[in-house]
């Protein structure tokens, strides 16, 4: 009976000391870093992906030495159904364990995307088409469907996206990238329009959209563009042609070889507003916030005319005679129009 209970109690020791030591062995090896060949190493876990294929995968790469202490971890800590997909940088050596917390944390690798004030839509797209962190939904679609899928019931795409630099995770739909443009432009455009002046002569936010446009395109100086702004509206308020070459570049499209020529100006079109009054039909780029608040907060000016120096500043002039003095000190070499 004694010796029935040595043999107890020995076995009962050595599974114990057997559980110890798998526990040990487990502990090491789940803290055990792995070096992947080629670092960083640009892991991919797909959507819906299970424990085991990660694993797999994991062990492909050259991350794992072997996948099954992954999947028990995984299970051990209820984390089977936590992975996050996207693409994943493995830049050192790192353990089970750190793999682990990498994809349920759904630390994933973040691209970036800057769009710059004053860039077209066109220019907006042809970036957005070659970015190669981004899943290209739109490539190949007219505007007009492209706005139909991100849900911007508006005739025409100009303006309507933010300039700003955006941040998502590798494979992100240029949709969604879209959708974050619009929507942060609608809230920066209805914040400057809840503190419009009281006399600005603008209809609605749109309008006030499209003058900043003008208005982005028109600035070389920072400082200047209050003041242009203050121009525009000028002549608005006294229904003088605003007299832009921005617009009628616009206008001109891909047809236009960086040379305004003046038979551009004397060629009517929906964008020339040296032939047409107002405002054009859209607006002509993306302006950034600087340019939306002067649009709707012009300076106070009696200036009715601009001509750039040179230097990205501007000459204001009250009236023509001023104006033409200003065009042939800064710009006698050139043509330039007066507006």
């Amino acid at each position: 009976m004694a010796a029935a209970r040595r043999w107890v109690g020995r076995l009962a020791f050595l599974v114990v000391a057997g559980c110890l030591l798998s526990a040990g062995l487990f502990w090491f090896r789940i803290n055990l870093p792995v070096m992947p060949p080629g670092l960083p190493l640009e892991f991919s876990v797909k959507q819906g992906a299970s424990l085991r294929t990660v694993a797999y995968g994991l062990q492909e790469a050259g991350a794992l030495e072997e996948p099954w202490t992954f999947i028990v971890l995984g299970r051990v800590l209820r984390q089977a159904g936590n992975l996050k997909a996207g693409n994943y940088e493995i830049s050192e050596a790192q353990s089970p364990r750190q793999l682990l917390a990498k994809f349920t944390e759904g630390d994933v690798i973040k691209g970036a995307i800057t769009f710059l004030e004053g860039w077209t839509f066109r220019q907006m797209r042809e970036v957005l088409d070659t970015h190669p962190r981004i899943r290209h939904d739109t490539a190949g679609l007219p505007d007009q469907e492209l706005l139909a899928r991100i849900g911007i019931a508006q005739p025409s795409a100009e303006g309507w996206f933010f300039p700003e630099t955006y941040f998502f995770a590798t494979g992100a739909s240029d949709l969604s990238i879209l959708r974050r443009a619009h929507q942060l432009m609608q809230r920066q455009l209805a914040s400057a329009w809840s503190a419009r002046a009281s006399d600005v002569p603008l209809a609605d936010p749109y309008q006030a959209l499209i003058l900043a446009s003008i208005v982005e395109k028109e600035t070389g100086f920072p400082g200047d563009r209050d003041r242009i702004a203050g121009v525009f509206v000028n002549r608005l308020r006294i229904g003088m042609m605003l007299q832009t070459d921005p617009t009628v570049i616009y206008g001109l499209g891909e047809k236009f070889d960086g040379n305004l020529r003046k038979r551009d100006l004397l060629s009517d079109g929906p964008y020339n507003t040296y032939t047409r009054a107002g405002l054009p039909p859209t607006p002509i780029a993306m302006p950034g916030q600087a340019s939306l608040l002067a649009a709707v907060r012009p300076a106070r000016t009696t200036a009715l005319y601009f001509v750039a120096r040179g230097d990205g500043s501007s000459q204001f002039s009250d009236n023509l005679a001023d104006h033409n003095r200003a065009v042939e000190r800064y710009q006698k070499n050139s043509m330039q129009p007066g507006r």
